[in-house]
């Protein structure tokens, strides 16, 4: 399944039959990522009286409730209605799905008691590369990411000037595979997420931030086609599913 794409004058193909899925799933157990001190996502047969929603017990359908946030449950996509008092739905704001994009690794350093991602890290990362979004997998690149619980673990963010980079250098979707590019425990400030949606001044509405996503080893830094899909729920954030897209003629 051999596609062309025209970007900026430049035809590109890619292979629609090998997605790269960077996406964590959702499982209704202990064993599900988790952030923000909230239990366990719960994935439970919707239960009505005598009915019980599985068919091993006597269902005709499995007819399953999902109860689970996507801040902390899921790979997920928000929108600068995340941290604004007017409503913004990220299924409204992002209306168009495939854009440019590059992978860097980065080992977050050492600053005091905390581990940061710095301007001079993703100057160095991305030089003077134009690209719509960028995804940062951090180091140590674990597997266990995948069902991590995050509470109370102060994990590595982005700082300020991080931000300012990106969002000086156009990008507009940032995908990371961290709960969050601000620091856990900063006393509401989430001066990171206001400074890349540029809250103080003219908000960049068409900008999106997803967390919590998981880039395997096997896939090597570089340019990408990315599809970000959300879920279609009217909300700031929506659980997503991010794949990339080697391009064949690099």
């Amino acid at each position: 399944m051999i596609t062309t794409i025209k970007y900026n004058s430049k035809n590109y193909k890619i292979d629609l039959s090998k997605p790269l899925d960077i996406s964590i799933p959702l499982r209704g157990d202990k064993d599900n990522v988790n952030a923000w001190y909230l239990d366990p996502p719960r994935i439970e047969p919707h239960q009505e009286g005598k009915f019980i929603g599985k068919v091993s017990e006597g269902a005709s359908t499995n007819f399953n409730d999902i109860w689970f946030n996507p801040h902390s449950h899921v790979t997920h996509t928000e929108c600068l209605g995340h941290i604004t008092k007017a409503f913004h739905s990220v299924n409204q704001k992002l209306k168009r799905y495939f854009f440019w994009a590059e992978v860097i690794t980065v080992a977050p350093e050492r600053q005091g008691k905390d581990f940061v991602i710095s301007e001079k890290q993703l100057r160095y990362a991305l030089g003077t590369k134009k690209r719509e979004a960028v995804i940062i997998r951090t180091i140590p690149n674990l597997k266990s990411k995948c069902a991590q619980n995050y509470s109370n673990t102060n994990p590595p963010y982005l700082l300020q000037e991080a931000l300012e980079f990106l969002v000086n250098k156009g990008i507009l979707h940032l995908l990371v595979d961290l709960p969050s590019v601000d620091k856990e425990k900063d006393g509401g400030a989430l001066a990171g997420h206001h400074q890349f949606w540029n809250t103080a001044e003219v908000p960049r509405v068409d900008a999106t931030i997803t967390e919590l996503v998981y880039v395997d080893n096997e896939i090597m830094d570089g340019p990408y086609f990315l599809n970000l899909q959300v879920a279609p729920f009217e909300n700031d954030a929506s659980p997503s599913r991010p794949v990339l897209y080697q391009i064949e003629n690099l």
